[in-house]
């Protein structure tokens, strides 16, 4: 993932974006041309065709060319934002999901994100980065087909069908950093375009009928819920985020003018893309390379002194690292040493506790009581035997310092010459 910062600096290119907007049947196009820097976009011109259905595509493919030109940009294929009513736009989480496994995840989903059959879609996903949120289009192919059929008569050069979100989404992220949370629209032929981010999530775009201003405002109220945004967040205008009116064809020029910094979203079939001239790339490399050889300059000489610094601190180290093994050495011995001694000690304290225990034994179970077995553990004393009765022995050896909690392991039974009991205790701690 290129940093924003490091995107910035690589941010050079010119682009055409395409809106195509309007109710189905009657559409129009909104065009913007742009130049990218690293030091900000400038739109160089714009294009507006209305009804585009019923205008000859020769006459307005003729307008478009001179609106190229006069921007200086007739080897650059435009990117198309396509109309909402044609999409379908889903956002997929896939934690966990490799790059190299995205696409067999994503169409192992594919079947529960549209209602058409498989053969009559097209798709284009892209991952966001830093998330594991993947962004999915779907169109179908005849609405694909159709637009790409226009652009083909009206002989304009397009390298890409996109969506509203992901060119939004990048055109934010490729000279600045968006802010956290927001949410944002632009009023596009009889529709509101919304669109918003925020930790909760990563993006939300949505379009819905331009209706009266109490309908807009309840709409705005469920895109920040959505959006888990406070209920008074203000709704921004799209052109603030993106300094250009309209905002939506401009930032389409934004990803044309620079797509390997951009979502790689493009739902036009593989073989009908076309690119623009690599010779524009020819300054940008060149002083890209120059840029990183300076950089890299910079980044060296630090690191040159650090090794002088380390070989340093290393010779010294080693004159004083034989002294440092002896004191470790000793270090280790003085320690085994004093492990064995409390490891004796210990040993001699068990075997006085435990014969402490046999007195004690022997002193609370006076005769005629005598035991047959006698186990001692850490925690518990296990005696077995025979008496005459049996019912005070567990207050005898409750009575003790030394015991608690005394309870037969077995019920006593009786024999000719008295009671056989088997009774379990607990030692007191530190008896």
């Amino acid at each position: 993932m290129i940093s924003a910062g490091l995107k910035q600096w690589l941010a050079f290119g010119n682009g055409i974006g395409i809106e195509i907007a309007g109710p189905h049947g009657s559409e129009s196009i909104r065009a913007t041309a742009v130049r990218v820097r690293p030091s900000g976009a400038r739109v160089l011109a714009q294009f507006a065709v209305e009804d585009v259905p019923h205008q000859p595509a020769g006459i307005w493919g003729t307008d478009f060319s001179a609106f190229v030109r006069k921007a200086g940009l007739r080897h650059v294929a435009a990117t198309v934002l396509l109309p909402r009513q044609d999409l379908i736009v889903r956002q997929l989480a896939l934690p966990g999901v490799s790059d190299s496994d995205l696409a067999s995840a994503v169409r192992f989903q594919m079947d529960g994100l549209h209602p058409y059959s498989e053969d009559d879609v097209i798709a284009s996903w892209a991952r966001l980065p830093g998330t594991s949120t993947v962004l999915v289009a779907i169109a179908r192919r005849g609405a694909i087909e159709r637009y790409a059929a226009w652009f083909d008569e009206a002989g304009i050069k397009i390298a890409s069908f996109t969506t509203s979100a992901a060119a939004i989404y990048s055109a934010l992220r490729l000279l600045a950093a968006p802010p956290a949370e927001f949410l944002a629209c632009e009023r596009v032929d009889g529709h509101i375009e919304f669109y918003g981010e925020s930790p909760a999530r990563p993006v939300f775009s949505a379009s819905f009928e331009d209706a009266a201003e109490s309908e807009g405002a309840r709409v705005a109220t469920l895109a920040r819920a959505e959006l888990r945004l406070d209920p008074g967040a203000e709704l921004e205008p799209l052109e603030r985020l993106l300094p250009a009116s309209p905002a939506l064809p401009y930032a389409a020029a934004l990803t044309s003018a620079c797509p390997r910094l951009c979502l790689p979203l493009n739902l036009l079939p593989r073989e009908q893309r076309q690119t623009s001239s690599r010779m524009q790339w020819i300054p940008s490399a060149v002083l890209g390379a120059i840029v990183l050889l300076l950089a890299g300059a910079l980044a060296a000489f630090p690191g040159f002194e650090d090794r002088r610094y380390l070989n340093s601190l290393q010779a010294e180290i080693a004159k004083i690292e034989p002294r440092a093994a002896r004191a470790t050495a000793l270090d280790r011995a003085t320690d085994t040493a004093r492990n064995r001694t409390i490891l004796l000690d210990e040993f001699r304290r068990r075997a006085r506790l435990d014969l402490d225990v046999l007195g004690e034994m022997t002193r609370i179970l006076p005769p005629p009581t005598w035991l047959n077995q006698l186990e001692i553990t850490r925690t518990q004393v296990l005696v077995a035997g025979e008496t005459d009765q049996t019912a005070p022995l567990l207050q005898v050896i409750d009575a003790s310092p030394q015991f608690q909690a005394s309870e037969f392991a077995m019920p006593p039974v009786r024999s000719q010459t008295g009671e056989v009991f088997r009774i379990r205790a607990t030692r007191k701690a530190g008896k």
